[in-house]
């Protein structure tokens, strides 16, 4: 999807918003630390040196972990004990996951780190931010995470090529040892001291990251959805009369079912399809695939909203166990806990998978001759002979059966580990990883539902949809072949696909009418 870039994030002791995790994570804007952030991460470290000096035993810098929080680790260990933390926890197994995810996870630490709340040294994140800044991206695998202490195994992955060792991929997306790497970009590996291990590894960054990367992708594709819907629409001679402004926010004022009806009467304004429901058809009602749009796709809105206002304050939040408090004191405490983020996750899902559902039956009813008001069946052009879209829409309902599996919860789940320690988990990270899954399968949902629309309505003319369908219709023609015998159809659905995911739909449309 289209965002707004910028070229560089400076850290300070204060929160980031959402367009600085995207401008770092897919467009590789450069992350500089702010010197007030320095002078108190200086000031931090200063008290963390004392409590390492001192005899009395303090969690996360003088002892274990999780269950073994209760031994004693001597000051001439400590440095191994920080090794021996990353490399144990740098467990994960499966593929690995995406570059934007990793550098979203990344920056998301560094954002934390540069809190003064973790303790870390000012060189150590000068060299984690290098490592971000030069595009070397750790391998951080699918399966690790518990959502609970944090993402502490895909940070651990990445705080492994902090200290030289690991795996990792250049700015190229070549895979080369990490040594390598670090060299090439004259960045020395780091020997890590007390708290730093810890204060690397702990934190909710891997799901916040790509809840924050979803939301940036819904946000467009909620748009899409109302495009889709007022195309499909105009495609099956529907009336607009539902989406009226008098029928929604008056009567049911949910602010994203006021904001998807407008979008839908502006891409059908000025319809002569649209016109011709109103003057021939003797059709009172629509089906609720058309004339519920909104209430569905407005509901993944307000979703969204939900989710933005949690994500927003996970933004402000410093996270770590122990955590160094304002007045320099250490503190064990549960905020590692992927609980809230875990939940909007899942939250999102569901609406996901519920707009697509509907989009898929607005697809069927065009190809269906018994519903689609006159269209050829399947919109082939040799019905018979040729198929046209019949097999689109099977691909397109797999994906949405597909999306009401990646409808169910994972935070419900808790799976106790480190001995009974850590008895109630969020699975935040599963939640986030079948959030991707929804957003991609959505967009493809969507994609397939454009390219039936935008055949039937071809298949109208001499009869013209509006302004915006016209235009669409323009653009989408240097895209696909349009009408006519049956061509390899999967190179023109990825084709469509591109079209939504670049934002070349959303821009067409926006230069016709207000979205």
């Amino acid at each position: 999807m289209s965002n707004t870039t910028r070229s560089t994030v400076t850290l300070a002791s204060s929160g980031i918003t959402p367009a600085d995790v995207v401008a770092v994570a897919r467009h590789d804007a450069r992350v500089e630390l702010a010197s007030e952030a320095r002078a108190e991460l200086e000031r931090v470290r200063g008290a963390i040196d004392a409590m390492a000096a001192s005899d009395t035993p303090v969690y996360g810098i003088s002892t274990g972990f999780g269950a073994l929080a209760t031994t004693h680790i001597p000051a001439f260990k400590r440095a191994k004990l920080q090794q021996s933390l990353v490399r144990s926890h740098a467990a994960g197994m499966g593929p690995a996951v995406e570059r934007e995810t990793v550098r979203a996870l990344m920056f998301l630490r560094a954002k934390t780190l540069a809190s003064g709340h973790t303790g870390i040294r000012p060189s150590t994140l000068d060299t984690y931010l290098a490592i971000l800044n030069a595009g070397i991206t750790p391998v951080v695998r699918e399966f690790g995470s518990l959502g609970c202490s944090g993402d502490l195994s895909p940070l651990a992955h990445c705080a492994l090529v902090l200290m030289g060792e690991g795996r990792a991929t250049g700015p190229d997306g070549v895979e080369l040892p990490v040594g390598e790497l670090l060299a090439a970009a004259g960045i020395e590996p780091v020997v890590l001291a007390e708290k730093e291990g810890l204060a690397l590894i702990n934190g909710t960054d891997g799901m916040l990251g790509q809840l924050v990367l979803a939301l940036a992708d819904l946000r467009e594709l909620a748009d899409v959805a109302d495009v889709t819907a007022a195309l499909s629409t105009e495609a099956l001679l529907g009336t607009d009369q539902a989406f009226r402004a008098a029928l929604h926010e008056p009567l049911r004022p949910h602010p994203g079912q006021g904001r998807c009806a407008a979008n839908m009467t502006a891409v059908m304004a000025d319809s002569p399809m649209t016109a011709s429901h109103r003057t021939d058809c003797t059709r009172v009602q629509d089906a609720y695939s058309l004339r519920c749009a909104p209430q569905v796709t407005g509901s993944l809105r307000d979703t969204i909203s939900h989710a933005t206002l949690v994500a927003d304050r996970e933004l402000a939040a410093a996270i770590d166990n122990p955590v160094v408090l304002d007045d320099l004191t250490i503190a064990s405490n549960g905020n590692f806990h992927g609980a809230p983020v875990a939940h909007v996750l899942d939250f999102l899902a569901i609406p996901v998978a519920d707009v697509a559902s509907m989009a898929e039956r607005r697809t069927d009813r065009m190809l269906d001759v018994a519903r689609s008001q006159g269209l050829p069946p399947f919109l082939a052009d040799d019905p018979g002979t040729d198929s046209g879209l019949m097999i689109a829409q099977y691909t397109q309902a797999a994906i949405v059966s597909e999306l009401k599996r990646l409808a169910v919860p994972a935070s419900v789940d808790s799976i106790p580990s480190s001995a009974m320690q850590e008895d109630h988990v969020s699975m935040g990270w599963h939640a986030a990883r079948k959030l991707r899954q929804g957003v991609d399968g959505l967009r493809r949902v969507l994609a397939v539902e454009l390219l039936a629309a935008t055949r039937a309505l071809a298949l109208r003319a001499p009869l013209q949809p509006g302004p915006a369908g016209t235009a669409v219709l323009a653009a989408l023609g240097d895209v696909v072949t349009g009408p006519g015998p049956d061509v390899y159809l999967s190179d023109e659905l990825d084709a469509v696909e591109a079209f939504v995911a670049d934002g070349r739909l959303l821009t067409t449309v926006r230069a016709v009418v207000p979205l």
